[in-house]
């Protein structure tokens, strides 16, 4: 995981140069002074993967979003 980018294309250069895959790879926004449930935006232009079955720039697989959720939730301390 890397925060604080200008943009989520350079975090995710940034990963992909240190092994991540792309499959793995999804774009949110963090809004730390949020509620639990309003905390995580799923909403990056690196989401959009019609090849994966992602078709918006939001992640559509419920799945997916948990995954995402358990993963932040580990990583980051809200405020």
């Amino acid at each position: 995981m890397v925060a604080g980018m200008a943009m989520h294309s350079d975090g995710e250069e940034i990963l992909l140069k240190n092994g991540s895959k792309q499959g793995n790879l999804w774009g949110i926004n963090l809004y730390l002074h949020q509620s639990d449930d309003e905390w995580i935006e799923y909403d990056s232009v690196i989401n959009l993967r019609p090849s994966q079955g992602n078709d918006s720039r939001g992640v559509d697989d419920p799945a997916t979003r948990q995954k995402i959720r358990e993963i932040v939730n580990h990583l980051v301390k809200q405020i």
